[in-house]
């Protein structure tokens, strides 16, 4: 659905064509803003214009064609609806060519004429609506995994990147990392979001049916039923703890990787299906005698790109930030307020190992906010914790952060806040890695 008032940018030379055209698009129900020359109404167009620009071909000082280009320097989807002579509809269809939206000889009528920019405005404000809506889902998913120190950084920039390929992909990393969430983060952020997203897990192969599961039926045999890997046709297959999948399954998975292409139960030939593979793997720095003896080829076949998901603990900085995202979602799915975290529980967040990683973690918040949590005394005389240095960069940079997310990334509203020389603020964001840009609504 489109916006009440759809907006549209006239440019057009002749006086009276532009008044009279003007005149009937207003009666029309458009919002129009007339120009007699191109440099004026470029000024009206940005990046976030959600309106549609009609144009003679035939201009002063800038062309119609040479606008058009500038146009889409600016946002090449802007829709661009021509107006011309006879004489110069070759320079017409060449833009239409180039991108643009429509074009009409002169004379026209403005019915033609309005049919054609609501349509343009249409497909402009889906377009428009599923840019916000994928900026909202990177936000998400942003905030809900990733963090702000320089590891987690360098992690986000490689997901973002071979998101955007349709090449198969192993996630590995220790228990909790969010092997699982980048693996879902991944299929979000690619060409293939609006597909089907289907994850395999080890309980499949456990079932006493796991080929009819992953396969389906031909119905030359039985009752059709379609298998997980079809159902995946055209989006992403996920397959979990590639590590536990058992031996008698993975020459069949091998082979999928190898042909995109599988048999169904009873099918004489096999069916194609267009499918990005995923894999998570844990690793633990330990393998089973069964895992030492196996064939590493479905391994092999799919780590061409890998993606090592760091442990918690190796990224210290970022355990404040995250705890308090988790704190604010059972907050809100509990509907229940947590309580000030004490100096030992403090104590605890920063210098705990965390061998859990993310799910340790998120599992303490949810038992903060539900005054669940059972905390060890605090450490023995003598025993190793962060310095004194540590814990008070950590408390900063925690107060630095919060100020920036209450002013929304403005500085000098942080400044204010927080009482301190301009200078001293931007080095202490310097410090920490804390960019304003990652704070703003």
């Amino acid at each position: 659905m489109i916006q009440d008032s759809i907006t549209v940018v006239f440019v057009e030379d002749d006086d009276s064509l532009r008044a009279g055209t003007v005149q009937a698009l207003e009666l029309e129900g458009f919002a129009v803003t007339a120009f007699p020359a191109a440099p004026a109404a470029l000024r009206e167009i940005g990046a976030d214009f959600d309106g549609v620009v009609v144009s003679d071909v035939r201009l002063p000082a800038l062309d119609g064609i040479e606008f058009f280009a500038r146009i889409r320097e600016i946002d090449p989807d802007i829709p661009v609806i021509f107006t011309t002579a006879h004489g110069d509809v070759s320079m017409a269809v060449n833009a239409m060519k180039a991108g643009a939206a429509d074009f009409f000889t002169k004379p026209y009528t403005i019915e033609r004429l309005a049919r054609s920019v609501r349509q343009a405005a249409d497909r402009r404000a889906l377009l428009l609506e599923n840019r916000r809506l994928r900026s909202q889902l990177e936000g998400k998913a942003r905030a809900g995994w990733m963090g702000s120190s320089a590891v987690a950084g360098r992690t986000e920039r490689i997901v973002r990147e071979v998101a955007q390929t349709d090449a198969d992909l192993l996630i590995s990393g220790a228990p909790g990392t969010g092997k699982s969430h980048v693996a879902r983060l991944v299929h979000d952020l690619s060409p293939r979001r609006n597909r089907p997203f289907v994850v395999v897990d080890p309980g499949v192969f456990a079932n006493e049916e796991a080929d009819l599961l992953l396969y389906g039926r031909d119905p030359s045999v039985a009752l059709s039923r379609s298998g997980m890997i079809e159902r995946a046709n055209g989006g992403t297959l996920v397959l979990e703890a590639l590590e536990s999948i058992p031996t008698r399954y993975r020459p069949r998975l091998a082979s999928l990787v190898d042909h995109r292409n599988f048999l169904a139960l009873g099918a004489d030939r096999p069916r194609q299906v267009d499918i990005r593979i995923l894999a998570t793997a844990t690793t633990s720095g330990q393998l089973d005698d069964d895992s030492r003896n196996r064939d590493q080829g479905l391994e092999d076949r799919l780590s061409g790109i890998t993606v090592a998901l760091p442990r918690l603990v190796e990224r210290r900085d970022d355990i404040p930030e995250l705890f308090r995202i988790f704190v604010a979602d059972f907050e809100r799915s509990l509907e229940r307020s947590a309580a000030e975290l004490t100096e030992i529980e403090w104590q605890h967040l920063v210098s705990h190992e965390w061998p859990g990683n993310l799910r340790e973690l998120r599992t303490f918040a949810q038992n903060f906010v539900l005054g669940l949590t059972r905390l060890a005394q605090p450490a023995t005389p003598g025993a190793k914790g962060p310095s004194l240095n540590e814990l008070v960069a950590n408390f900063e940079r925690t107060l630095l952060e919060d100020a920036m997310r209450r002013a929304g990334g403005r500085v000098a509203e942080v400044q204010r806040s927080l009482n301190i020389p301009r200078k001293t603020l931007y080095d202490k964001l310097a410090r920490y890695e804390l960019q304003a840009r990652n704070f703003r609504i």
